[in-house]
């Protein structure tokens, strides 16, 4: 079975989890993101789970000192795709805002021979709001292999971006 990896990125509130939903909705879906661990560890110390800037300024700081400390976004990155190659699901959307984490995370895919691609969503709405931290505020810093404007309602959006992602993802392997 081929299998997809896609490093799917963009700023908060521009649909990422709702369309990797779509995708779910016909293929075998894997849906994992480099700050789980990191949100594990801030539970423990106090975070709530929400999403306000502060919060998300807190998330991307505290990842960062992990990158630095012992890597470990990254190494739960690799861990979970192993786990992805050796089951039956067929597309992994892997989660990664900062730039050098994107292309670590790619090396690490060439290395092993599988099919990554980059994904970027965008939303008009979205493009001008700044977050206060560089995780959030750089994800169009990056030259992304395909580019994903979801400004449509959810109906019509499901149907465009299931074409969208099939000629640009699964035809271009």
């Amino acid at each position: 079975m081929k299998k997809y990896i896609v490093i799917i990125n963009g700023k908060g509130g521009v649909g990422k989890d709702t369309l990797c939903q779509v995708i779910g909705e016909k293929y075998a879906v894997e849906n994992i993101s480099s700050i789980t661990p990191i949100k594990e560890i801030a539970k423990i110390g106090g975070w709530k789970g929400t999403k306000e800037d502060k919060d998300r300024k807190f998330l991307a700081d505290l990842k960062k000192l992990f990158i630095e400390y012992n890597d470990l976004p990254f190494l739960y990155l690799k861990q979970q795709m192993e786990k992805f190659l050796k089951d039956n699901k067929k597309i992994l959307f892997v989660h990664i805002r900062e730039i050098e984490e994107i292309k670590k995370f790619l090396e690490y895919a060439k290395e092993k021979e599988v099919f990554c691609r980059t994904l970027l969503i965008v939303k008009k709405e979205e493009e001008t709001k700044i977050y206060g931290n560089e995780a959030d505020d750089n994800v169009k810093e990056y030259v992304y292999d395909v580019v994903y404007e979801n400004n449509m309602p959810l109906k019509k959006v499901k149907e465009d971006f299931m074409l969208f992602f099939e000629k640009n993802i699964i035809e271009e392997k």
